[in-house]
């Protein structure tokens, strides 16, 4: 499946995880490179979605979603799910030497 809306300055490295909703969209994860880091990006049935680098913790945490990314929709994730995420994209900056910076959801006054 052709990936639409990606960042013209993401490259595509490999899919972490892919799952399907209880809806039947399909969700993937993906590692992407940009010029200064690694960081995942959320796709929804082959549209990238906006949102953070690496998934986010929830407020109250269950069996089903520990984590989330994207922004409309906001997909969860279980534990196993983003910690594969966020062990994938942390190894890859190691081993690469770059400073991982998140500055998503961070005004810039």
């Amino acid at each position: 499946m052709a990936l639409t809306g990606v960042p013209k300055e993401a490259q595509v490295i490999r899919q972490i995880i892919e799952k399907n909703l209880k809806n039947g969209m399909l969700v993937e994860v993906y590692l992407v490179k940009y010029p200064r880091q690694y960081e995942s990006i959320l796709c929804v049935d082959g549209h990238y979605k906006p949102g953070p680098p690496v998934p986010r913790t929830v407020d109250n945490p269950t069996e089903a979603a520990a984590y989330w990314m994207g922004v409309r929709p906001k997909v969860g994730l279980s534990q196993e799910e983003g910690d594969e995420i966020l062990g994938t994209v942390n190894v890859q900056n190691m081993l690469h030497h770059c400073n991982f910076l998140d500055k998503w959801g961070v005004s810039e006054d």
